[in-house]
């Protein structure tokens, strides 16, 4: 687990600073999104039944705000909400990439100050009930975003080159 709070580090830095001048800041977002939910894998720990103080959020900044501010082209985009319901091709939903990688922030932060100001083995317990709860989707979510974008970016620059 040497690479988890680096692999944390690395992605958290996007919400906690605006305009971060990054080269190829999407593949490397995408690289360690891979590897914290590869991490996911190997967790093993011992659950601590310590009584520690809970992780306050309110201390955060406005990571939101910073996302947007390092990601311009991360915006809506449409998910299916069944994807095993092959016939009805009618119900989808509207999700927000900016919300998926704020979120993925707010959790990897509180892993890291669990491991940081309560023990390790509070933080591995965390990440693997958060992530399986929440930040999974989250991530996948995202990952075929960032997919689509680059896809899309690719045909539109072709299309304009062949003109």
């Amino acid at each position: 687990m040497k690479e988890l709070i680096p692999t944390i580090n690395e992605i958290v830095k996007y919400g906690l600073q605006p305009k971060l001048t990054v080269t190829d800041k999407e593949k490397l977002l995408e690289r360690h999104l891979v590897k914290i939910y590869d991490l996911y894998f190997d967790i093993e720990y011992k659950y601590d039944e310590t009584d520690f103080p809970d992780f306050d959020k309110s201390q955060l900044p406005d990571i939101r705000q910073n996302v947007s501010s390092n990601f311009k082209d991360f915006g809506f985009y449409k998910t299916i909400l069944d994807i095993n319901d092959i016939g009805n091709l009618k119900d989808n939903t509207i999700n927000d990439a900016i919300d998926d990688l704020s979120d993925i922030i707010s959790d990897l932060l509180e892993i890291k100050w669990r491991i940081e100001n309560n023990s390790l083995a509070d933080g591995l317990w965390f990440f693997k009930l958060i992530f399986y709860s929440h930040t999974q989707q989250h991530i996948l979510n995202l990952l075929n975003f960032m997919k689509q974008e680059a896809t899309d970016k690719i045909l539109t620059k072709n299309r304009k080159s062949s003109k």
